[in-house]
């Protein structure tokens, strides 16, 4: 897939306006959002709302570059050495009758709180056009660009449905995946604001948010001294105008400066809590990144932000796959059982979905072959995902690879299936009108018309 952004009529936008992320002069823009929401949405119409809602966040946990089935949650170990290698020891779960990796010790035993599907399957063995299948549920290719489930849920549940955060609706932790353009048809207003900086730091930089180098008592008299300089505000303070424009300003300084800059500062978490997200507490490699930014989704949702995502990559692993493993599934791990062990103990699990997997899995067969060296490549035919809370039962699994991972045995599921199911948990009924600038008669999931594969939403465990 091109990486190419949008613009509102679906026409590729130049390469000097293709960075998906917001500039401090970008939220500042924020606050003026209200308008340009209400311009779209009349030029787009809305989509049919759904049954009620029984999730209010979505937490996407996404493991760039497509894990190992095998390894993480559909293993072998009958299959064989050359099928599960060196990893051949699943572990039992606090669920009677479903294990997952050894890797994987403490989401074994919450194993109440997730179901696994190990039937997901498009067929798709490239990164783009995967990642874009995968995120939209549609078929690459198409003349349209669709919008991936955060822009969607941006359109739906943000602004224009009521969202009244300082925060944008849709967060990426830290870095866009760059894979596709997340909004695609629906323009940049819709490309998530990515964060930047390293949450793993003791001050979490947030591009845009935080200013390198300006405390926020600078960051403050800075504002003092523009409002000294505001001549034309003060000679005309009363005009509608200048009111909607400083209430604006009022919202973006909160963002930068008050509560909104809060959400992201995970210095007051104390020590213990950072602790519990991390594997490698106390040594020189403290403070993973993707542990510290399962926190930062927890601080999210709690204050209401619609969908957060946050990108894991390096799970690409055509060479040594094993030792890439022993890295990779211990951190996944602990920051991802920490995240659900909290967001249960914050009350928050039931109306926050977490969806977690990749663009695909990897080949069952091992390469040991130079130069791969116990390597796995990309395989779209099957692989699994993992969904908890938001209306997701727990202890469950849906579907099944066959004896050595390689085909679906039973209950193939399709991107789309896995994306309706979570829109439907959203209150968005996802046969509804999806909104476009076009105004094509476009709906949030793919119909039987639009010849894609689908084979239902997840109903055995919502």
């Amino acid at each position: 897939m091109s990486t190419e952004h949008e613009s509102p009529d679906g026409t590729a936008l130049p390469s000097s306006r293709r960075d998906p992320r917001p500039s401090r002069r970008d939220i500042l823009r924020y606050g003026l959002c209200s308008a340009g929401a209400a311009l779209l949405a009349g030029r787009t119409g809305r989509a049919a709302v759904g049954q009620p809602a029984k999730a209010k966040s979505v937490i996407q946990i996404w493991l760039a570059g497509g894990p190992s089935h095998l390894d993480s949650f559909d293993p072998k170990p009958e299959a064989g050495n050359d099928y599960c290698g060196p990893l051949n020891n699943p572990l039992a779960t606090n669920v009677d009758g479903i294990r997952i990796g050894e890797l994987l010790p403490l989401l074994a035993r919450q194993a109440d709180k997730y179901s696994i599907i190990r039937s997901m399957t498009h067929g798709d063995n490239g990164h783009e056009t995967a990642a874009y299948l995968t995120q939209t549920g549609r078929r690459p290719g198409d003349r349209l660009v669709f919008p991936c489930a955060g822009a969607v849920v941006s359109l739906l549940k943000g602004y224009e449905a009521g969202y009244q955060g300082l925060i944008p609706p849709y967060i990426v932790l830290t870095q866009s995946q760059g894979r596709f353009s997340e909004a695609g048809f629906l323009g940049a207003r819709y490309m998530p604001f990515a964060t930047g900086g390293d949450p793993a730091q003791q001050k979490f930089m947030v591009e845009g948010v935080v200013s390198p180098g300006l405390t926020d008592q600078q960051q403050g008299k800075r504002r003092e001294l523009l409002r000294k300089l505001d001549t034309l505000g003060s000679t005309f303070k009363d005009h509608p105008a200048l009111t909607v424009f400083y209430e604006a300003e009022d919202q973006a300084y909160d963002m930068i400066l008050g509560d909104g800059a809060k959400a992201f500062d995970l210095s007051q978490e104390p020590d213990e809590v950072r602790k519990r997200y991390d594997v490698n507490w106390g040594t020189w490699v403290s403070r993973t990144r993707f542990g510290q930014s399962c926190l930062a989704a927890r601080r999210l949702v709690q204050r209401g932000v619609p969908y957060i995502t946050i990108n894991f990559g390096g799970w690409d692993s055509h060479t040594d796959n094993f030792r890439a493993m022993r890295q990779l599934l211990p951190d996944l791990d602990t920051g991802l059982a920490t995240l659900l062990a909290e967001l249960s103990e914050h009350g928050l699990l039931d109306s926050t979905i977490v969806w977690c997997c990749g663009e695909f899995g990897r080949t069952p067969k091992i390469d040991w072959g130079a130069p791969w060296n116990g390597g796995r490549n990309h395989y779209g035919n099957v692989f699994s995902a993992l969904v908890a809370g938001g209306g997701f039962q727990g202890g469950r699994v849906v579907g099944s690879s066959d004896a050595k991972g390689e085909e679906v045995q039973d209950r193939p599921v399709y991107p789309c299936d896995l994306l309706g199911s979570i829109y439907e948990l959203m209150g968005i009924d996802p046969e509804g009108k999806l909104a476009n600038p076009m105004d094509l008669p476009l709906t949030v999931t793919p119909t039987a018309a639009d010849g894609i594969p689908m084979a239902g939403r997840l109903n055995e465990i919502m």
